[in-house]
């Protein structure tokens, strides 16, 4: 199998395709080639990759989703395409929509539409989030649940499920959609809200808490979410939606409280600061569909990938010193 991995010099797609590089450590054997399309823009990073840029399967393009003929050229040569280039920052949405609408909405049609007029059968993967069912009072959203997104990242995201269905439909391209929730772990761009924790934490400065700290999210390591879109795109059916959970609930004001501990610091290191508008209560995803179809569960309990991921800043400062600046500034997802 040729896999090309959209987005893949960033957070999870730099651990997948380190993941699909490493058939060893994982449940099957990986593809003969692995494609990354990256615009390395500031959450992107060659460097992600880490020793698989020596691996002879792996081809690294430097280039945009919203380039179609770019896009065209390589859909031409994979049977495969896992796609998860997108802007993905909530705060960042709110400030300016634009490049959430053209790199999440546009770019993704792009895609799709090269999919579709390449001359061999392409499987298309297309990596959403939870965010796109919007707040959950209380239980879980199964994939039939209606789309409530609620700012204009996870509306970007919902429209660009939509018309990776409506591809499936319409053209009878081979679309699976994982819908996964809040992930944390190594390589993390210290924007989003364990990483900009840590960071802050191990610099000295406090933790930016959102309103009361109230908010729920599910939490899903990344090594885990990579094993579950393996999963799909291996074994998942066309035009099916699934959603990827961690299982592990924690409130904002929780999960300070794990990484403080774990940081050897106290409630005095935390920061109230004003909620942000719109801000989603509770994410919460029903996914006995992957259990039940694919055989996916969870491995890593929070407490250990916390751990291991608080250890992995700890000891990667070159690595992230050089992202933060002079932040810190609040974060969620």
């Amino acid at each position: 199998m040729r896999v090309l991995v959209t987005g893949g010099a960033g957070f999870i797609g730099s651990h997948l395709v380190r993941s699909l590089l490493s058939p060893g450590g994982n449940d099957s054997p990986g593809p003969d080639v692995v494609t990354v399309l990256d615009a390395l823009t500031y959450a992107g990073n060659r460097a992600n990759l880490g020793s698989a840029v020596h691996d002879p399967r792996l081809r690294f393009v430097h280039g945009d989703i919203l380039d179609a003929e770019c896009v065209t050229a390589l859909m031409a040569e994979h049977d495969a395409v896992v796609h998860l280039a997108a802007e993905s920052h909530v705060d960042r949405s709110i400030g300016s929509g634009r490049a959430f609408a053209a790199t999440n909405a546009l770019g993704t049609q792009t895609l799709l539409e090269a999919a579709v007029r390449t001359p061999n059968p392409v499987t298309f993967l297309h990596i959403s989030t939870d965010e796109v069912y919007g707040s959950v009072p209380a239980g879980s959203c199964p994939e039939s649940h209606p789309l409530a997104p609620a700012s204009p990242y996870s509306a970007s995201k919902a429209g660009s499920d939509l018309l990776a269905l409506a591809y499936h439909r319409t053209h009878g391209l081979d679309v699976r959609i994982t819908r996964c929730s809040n992930n944390y772990g190594s390589y993390q761009f210290p924007e989003k809200i364990v990483p900009l924790f840590v960071t802050n934490l191990l610099r000295g400065r406090p933790v930016p808490l959102y309103g009361d700290g109230g908010q729920v999210r599910d939490w899903l390591h990344v090594d885990d979410h990579c094993r579950a879109i393996r999963l799909v795109l291996e074994g998942g059916r066309p035009g099916e939606v699934y959603n990827v959970g961690g299982g592990q609930e924690l409130t904002n004001r929780q999960l300070a409280e794990r990484v403080l501990a774990e940081c050897g610091a106290d409630w005095d290191d935390v920061e109230y600061v004003a909620d942000r508008p719109g801000h989603d209560a509770r994410y919460s995803v029903d996914w006995s569909k992957i259990r039940d179809e694919l055989g996916y569960a969870p491995r890593h309990s929070f407490d250990e990938g916390l751990a291991a991921t608080v250890d992995w800043y700890r000891t990667h400062r070159a690595w992230w010193e050089p992202l933060v600046g002079g932040r810190p500034a609040p974060a969620d997802r």
